[in-house]
């Protein structure tokens, strides 16, 4: 089983270095600011592959459950202003 990290260094073979000083980045760390953008792009659309994206009807009962959970905290903030400043409106005058 291999263990996924967020790190983008490749390992080196044999697991430690041997007897020289680290490498640094591999070969992503010598390539220019294309090349890294190139590769940071790369990426990008490995990772949205990996997303398991909503059927259009989830997609469309999400949304509505959305919807109708804002119109009923709106509803219910509406009620507590109204209630507060009723309120105010007796206390002060």
């Amino acid at each position: 089983m291999t263990e996924i990290t967020d790190t983008t260094q490749v390992p080196e073979p044999g697991g430690s270095s041997e007897g020289g000083k680290p490498r640094r980045g591999g070969k992503r760390g010598k390539k220019g600011p294309f090349g890294r953008l190139a590769l940071f792009y790369r990426q990008i659309v490995a990772e949205l592959r990996k997303v398991v994206w909503p059927t259009r009807h989830q997609l469309s009962t999400y949304t509505s459950v959305v919807i109708v959970f804002v119109v009923i905290m709106i509803a219910f903030v509406t009620v507590i202003d109204y209630g507060f400043t009723q309120a105010v409106k007796y206390v002060f005058g």
